[in-house]
């Protein structure tokens, strides 16, 4: 009886928002797919019926995760060139993203479908539009949201299995090293990409950052050269 009163008690003084942000927060520093209702419900301290009273179950709460994390991510200045604004789009969206794993996976999963990434989308066209891409304006935006997404998504997965070797940075390292010798290329591959990937702090920052920016630059002139009717050969 005590048990029950306790959970009337905290139902009581718990709102859906408030359920919302401990998601938030076991989001970041678990990753979106890496924690479970129960896990949610024991930081809330209350039984798991509470959530899914206040808010629902874990899909739904994945959504409204992810329906908080969106608008965090700047609208670039409609004055911007079509290229400097969709690379301040991307850099915005690596920055908030990276704040919480999971997101992107979510998105490539789902579609980005809240209204300030609607808003997005039909600048970003219009963008696309006003720069000559025509009729492969909507090919155009998927393949840049697309490509630079799934980047995110793929270094987020490295978080959620960082105990599965064969995911893990370090474990790649050793087995790049053992076969380093039989390969020129990949020990120029092991010394600059994944040893300071396995080092973590500031030398997998450095990576990473440019490795991403490299993602950026190279999708966006491919895209020029594919799509762009003035720049097709």
């Amino acid at each position: 009886m005590m048990a029950v009163n306790r959970d009337l008690n905290a139902r009581a003084g718990l709102t859906p928002d408030a359920v919302i942000d401990a998601a938030l927060e076991l989001t970041r520093e678990r990753h979106l797919y890496g924690w479970s209702i129960r896990d949610l419900a024991k930081r809330l301290g209350v039984a798991p019926s509470v959530i899914y009273h206040h808010v629902g179950g874990k899909d739904l709460l994945a959504r409204r995760v992810v329906g908080r994390v969106i608008p965090e991510i700047a609208m670039p200045n409609l004055s911007l060139e079509w290229k400097e604004w969709f690379r301040a789009l991307l850099i915005s969206g690596r920055d908030v993203m990276r704040e919480y794993p999971g997101v992107a996976k979510w998105v490539m999963l789902h579609g980005p479908m809240f209204p300030d990434s609607l808003r997005t989308i039909d600048a970003g066209v219009e963008k696309l539009k006003d720069a000559g891409f025509g009729d492969n304006a909507i090919y155009a935006y998927s393949l840049i949201l697309n490509n630079c997404v799934a980047a995110l998504m793929v270094a987020d997965e490295r978080l959620l299995h960082e105990d599965d070797g064969p995911r893990d940075h370090a474990t790649i390292r050793d087995e790049f090293l053992r076969n380093a010798e039989t390969s020129k290329a990949l020990g120029e591959m092991t010394e600059r990409m994944v040893v300071p990937l396995a080092e973590g702090n500031e030398a997998a920052e450095r990576v990473g950052n440019h490795y991403y920016g490299l993602v950026v630059e190279t999708t966006i002139a491919g895209v020029e050269k594919m799509l762009h009717p003035k720049k097709q050969r």
